[in-house]
């Protein structure tokens, strides 16, 4: 299929009418990140005064916290690809089947990663890093706030049902009324204000256990007084067949294998950067609070993709779901663009303000600005992937993440620091030699819409017909 793709010229682009249901989505979702990260940046702030040892040991367990995301966010992805399809096709049960798949299956990994923070912090600190220090420090952390993680892995789980069905403003409105909760016990339990006592970074894991449980909650009982009925009506979240639970893992096991796998590889890429000296870790756990920033903006189109591109295939509106997606890979990739040369612009007052300094400053800069040369086309990578996830091809992107992760940037990372000894740059920036490649394939495939598989009956219906156009246009 060619790129202008002749379904395109049967009609012009309804941009009136899609951009505010964009916005509709997208902003309230990147806010809602946006809150988020604010809410780690925050985080690092206040405990930067601690000293650099204190910034890298917090780091390191946001890393741990991110293997977890890895293992659940999967299960995100294969939730909203039924959830979205289903709400397309306004199937009510199938919405909330799918919902009460993807929250049990989140919930397992919940209470794995919080019993690993809990019962075995120190185990998880040697694996990050050998500086005993740090490893010190970041014990007293997890011990705490692994009573959050059941908490935040279940928002989130209610969060991807409320976004898939356009409810956005649920969740952005929890976490305004979570990150001023973090903010406020921040302030009070880490330095001991308010007549609470000074728990130094055993503070900071206080703080964000009572954020979680503030976030659950106030969503929850929004969802209630908004007359939301997909999240209470418990008995039908898990009457499934196992015709229906097969369908379920089918389409999610590829996104679960490319979501743990990923994780596992980026896990060995932090464990080996944790073996860097503690300004490059004090460096690196800074520029992963940016880049949560650049994410945070990101996620709110991967977020729109995926419900806007979703619904449409599942409603058998498959033509509009492929115009849908070709324009928001495009947006998405500018749009970063501008938020990463904004960050790059403003590297001395947020770094500084970080309490990077010296080594650890210029160490920071130079992570930033390789960052910027490749988080547009990183991101225009991850959309895509998001995209046809949603529209129900889990695999493609899914092997090419997993081949080029451990055929080509693992032995990258793990040749160039322990074999040819390179500079930490140079290690940084193998983190991200795949992109490009991965880049060009992915856009093959996006042409050729092969990605467009729906679960509905309406858009299996549709399907035959759509295909025909594609090989007609190829």
């Amino acid at each position: 299929m060619s790129k202008s793709h002749t379904l395109a010229g049967r009609s012009r682009f309804p941009w009136r009418t899609f951009l505010p249901r964009l916005a509709a989505i997208a902003v309230p979702v990147a806010l809602q990140n946006l809150l988020t990260t604010t809410a780690s940046m925050v985080d690092t702030m206040m405990v930067a005064p601690l000293g650099e040892l204190s910034v890298g040991a917090l780091g390191l367990c946001a890393q741990f916290t991110s293997l977890m995301l890895s293992g659940y966010w999967g299960l995100v992805g294969g939730g909203t690809l039924f959830i979205a399809q289903y709400w397309g096709a306004r199937d009510d049960r199938g919405v909330e089947r799918s919902y009460g798949m993807t929250w049990l299956c989140m919930m397992t990994v919940a209470v794995t990663f919080g019993a690993l923070a809990i019962f075995a912090p120190k185990a998880v600190m040697r694996l990050y890093t050998d500086k005993q220090a740090i490893q010190d420090i970041g014990v007293q952390y997890l011990r705490i706030v692994g009573f959050a993680y059941i908490m935040q892995v279940w928002s989130v789980a209610m969060s991807t049902l409320l976004r898939a069905t356009e409810r956005v403003r649920i969740p952005m409105a929890a976490s305004v009324a979570s990150v001023a909760t973090n903010i406020v016990l921040n302030w009070a339990l880490i330095y001991g204000r308010l007549g609470l006592p000074a728990m130094g970074i055993r503070g900071a894991a206080v703080a964000t256990v009572c954020a979680a449980a503030v976030n659950m909650l106030a969503m929850y009982l929004m969802a209630r007084l908004a007359g939301y009925p997909y999240l209470f009506r418990v008995r039908r979240h898990f009457q499934w067949t196992g015709a229906q639970l097969r369908q379920y893992f089918v389409r999610c096991f590829p996104i679960i294998c490319n979501e743990v796998l990923i994780g596992v590889g980026n896990m060995v890429i932090n464990v080996t950067l944790g073996r860097q000296p503690e300004h490059v870790i004090a460096a690196l756990a800074v520029f992963r609070t940016l880049e949560g920033l650049v994410i945070s903006f990101f996620a709110g189109f991967s977020s729109a993709s995926s419900v806007l591109v979703g619904t449409c295939v599942g409603a058998g509106q498959l033509d509009d779901a492929f115009e849908r997606a070709r324009r928001l890979v495009y947006m998405c990739s500018g749009f970063i663009l501008l938020v990463v040369a904004a960050l790059l612009g403003l590297r001395r007052p947020i770094l500084t303000a970080m309490s990077l300094t010296g080594p650890s400053y210029e160490a920071g800069v130079r992570m930033l600005a390789i960052y910027m040369a490749v988080a547009v086309i990183r991101m225009g990578n991850w959309i895509q992937n998001d995209t046809f996830r949603a529209s129900g091809d889990a695999v493609t992107g899914t092997v090419l993440e997993i081949v080029f992760m451990y055929a080509m940037v693992l032995p990258c990372v793990l040749g160039g620091a322990f074999w040819l000894k390179l500079p930490y740059w140079a290690v940084f920036l193998c983190c991200y030699i795949d992109e490009p490649i991965r880049y060009a394939l992915m856009q093959r495939h996006f042409y050729s819409g092969k990605w467009i598989r729906p679960v509905t009956e309406k858009g299996m219906a549709a399907l035959p017909a759509f295909r025909s156009r594609c090989w007609d246009a190829g």
